[in-house]
């Protein structure tokens, strides 16, 4: 497989295939390794790395870089490659375990992520979930699919109404900034929930599942794919001003768009922080 050359926005031939291989197969290593005796290391106070995470992400990066040589490449775990490609339109996004605390504590809630971008474009996610074999995929401009069935965001327009997701940063002394938002929402809605896995997040707004998402602190891997996912699946996803969502911009707020007004307005009250 080759680059293909052009300004132009276009999904390489095979890329998307290529992503839904990867992800199952690096889902077939964590679920392999999942339950077992786990070798634990800290990047912070309470960030966590496994093992696990490291097989799944040199699996990762080895498919991709034979598959798609020219591509740049940015895993959680420190997978770079863009020495010998730096000007390559194209770049790799994936995190090779999406909810690590859970993992590591033998929680089955977790997945594997991966995205292709092509300048400031994600041309396609996929998040696959490989304790209930879900994959939620989207290819630009294509919609998106769970199980290469079609999903579609919910219909509800309303808080009271709505089941809400969020999570806490892995820095302590950012976690209490989203403590207001969550207070007003316990308040306002059917109920917020905190899986600790953001790409499954947003990937359960795609399916309907929940109505809307908002959470700080995050990074390109934890947002990539499923950012696309709610925009195929009908959503809207933004920053918490309700500008131009940005994966690299470490915050976001998804929803069903019915809703999301209503949340940018619930998060206003309490955004930014007072420092």
């Amino acid at each position: 497989m080759t680059e293909v050359e052009t300004n132009e926005i276009v999904v390489p031939e095979g890329a998307y295939q290529l992503a839904l291989d990867v992800a199952r197969e690096a889902g077939a290593i964590l679920r392999e390794k999942f339950g077992a005796r786990r070798q634990v290391d800290f990047k912070g106070i309470v960030n966590l790395v496994t093992d696990a995470d490291r097989a799944s992400e040199a699996h990762i990066s080895a498919r991709l870089k034979a598959a798609f040589p020219g591509f740049r490449m940015i895993g959680e775990e420190g997978s770079t490659h863009d020495a010998a490609f730096s000007d390559s339109p194209y770049v790799w996004i994936f995190d090779p375990l999406d909810g690590t605390t859970n993992y590591a504590h033998a929680y089955p809630h977790f997945a594997v992520s991966i995205a292709l971008r092509q300048h400031d474009t994600t041309l396609l996610g996929v998040v696959y979930n490989p304790m209930l074999d879900e994959m939620f995929a989207a290819e630009l401009g294509k919609g998106a699919t769970l199980n290469d069935k079609p999903m579609q965001v919910s219909t509800i327009d309303n808080l009271i109404e709505s089941l809400l997701a969020s999570g806490f940063s892995y820095n302590l002394k950012e976690r209490e900034e989203n403590l207001p938002i969550w207070a007003d929402m316990l308040l306002t809605s059917q109920g917020p929930r905190r899986a600790g896995a953001a790409a499954l997040d947003l990937a359960y707004v795609a399916a309907g599942r929940i109505d809307g998402y908002w959470e700080q602190s995050l990074e390109a891997w934890d947002m990539s794919s499923g950012g696309l996912l709610v925009e195929e699946a009908g959503g809207v996803v933004t920053n918490y001003t309700g500008g131009p969502f940005d994966p690299f911009g470490r915050q976001c707020v998804a929803t069903n768009g019915h809703i999301h007004h209503l949340l940018i307005e619930a998060i206003s009250k309490h955004w930014p922080p007072a420092r």
